[in-house]
């Protein structure tokens, strides 16, 4: 296929434009700076100079073009949100930025549009012990304060499903480490700057997974659906920085109570819930396994890429 890429070169993108072009489809990645192009061509893929903000612009930079499919990776997330606030730029992006990115789709010819959606549409806290699948509820958040951002990933999707002719697809995605995101938990380690709290537990993918998911979804998704994309084994996340700081020998973290990260809302939640995600839905329709079960094997292998023993 022809692939227009939204975040090509983010740190997901930089994982999965190189995986799209191995499965054999051609990508053409959207980027507002000279330094995105440089680091989108320098994977082999093409480029469109437009910001996804600005629909005007957006579609005047594709005209002409026709591509199967669509894919919406954005996000404005350059570290780990601490608050609330820290979510609204990234929440308009998966409104406002999603819907020009259907008008794209819609004039440029594409049928297939798959969207970065997150496992916290189902809710922020303790999410309970079972398996969350994607039939369970997913939008805002009953607790107020976080409301806006499962009314956010709800939209998103919803406008992925939207368009007669385009067969939609929402990817729900786990927590990402592996490749650049684990550098950047080594980058955080080394500094000092990621206390932990021994609490909650969560749904982890390596980016290596998540980019094979979304090769699978692109190719084999169905309309209409949703995926959970995660690994077999919940785990807190405590536990994954732990692992990857004693793998890569960085700073041991300090262990901190987690009534001091209550004036950081989003992170306290995000440290202290409880997600358990299914992914049966990816592996039974998308035919996907992913390669590394657990952050054990996934950090293990990050290390080993490193070229450091682990």
């Amino acid at each position: 296929m022809r692939i227009l890429l939204a975040g090509a070169s983010g740190v997901f993108g930089r994982v999965l434009t190189p995986a799209l072009i191995d499965a054999g489809h051609e990508v053409v990645g959207i980027t507002r700076t000279p330094d995105g192009v440089r680091a989108i061509e320098a994977m082999g893929a093409g480029t469109v100079v437009a910001d996804v903000m600005d629909r005007a612009e957006l579609l005047a930079a594709v005209e002409g073009h026709h591509f199967d499919a669509v894919i919406s990776q954005l996000t404005a997330l350059k570290k780990p949100p601490m608050r609330n606030k820290d979510m609204d730029v990234t929440n308009t992006l998966r409104t406002v930025g999603t819907e020009n990115l259907m008008a794209a789709a819609k004039a440029t010819g594409a049928t297939r549009f798959l969207t970065q959606s997150m496992i916290f549409g189902y809710g922020y806290g303790d999410l309970g012990p079972g398996r969350i699948t994607e039939d369970a509820f997913f939008g805002p958040s009953p607790r107020r304060a976080f409301a806006r951002h499962g009314e956010a990933m709800l939209r998103n999707e919803q406008i992925a499903f939207s368009e007669p002719g385009i067969d939609g697809i929402a990817l729900r995605y786990g927590l990402f480490y592996g490749g650049p995101a684990t550098n950047a938990y080594v980058e955080g380690l080394q500094a000092g700057k990621m206390p932990l709290v021994k609490a909650g537990t969560n749904s982890f993918v390596h980016l290596a997974d998540a980019a094979s998911a979304t090769v699978a979804a692109v190719e084999r998704g169905k309309g209409g659906e949703a995926y959970n994309v995660v690994d077999d084994a919940p785990a807190p996340f405590a536990d994954v920085a732990l692992e990857i700081a004693k793998d890569f020998g960085t700073k041991t973290p300090r262990t901190v109570p987690a009534w001091l990260t209550k004036p950081m809302p989003y992170l306290h939640c995000f440290i202290t819930g409880r997600w358990i995600v299914s992914n049966a839905k990816a592996k039974d329709q998308l035919g996907w396994q992913p390669q590394y079960p657990s952050f054990h094997e996934g950090v293990h292998a990050d290390a080993r890429a490193a070229g450091i023993q682990a």
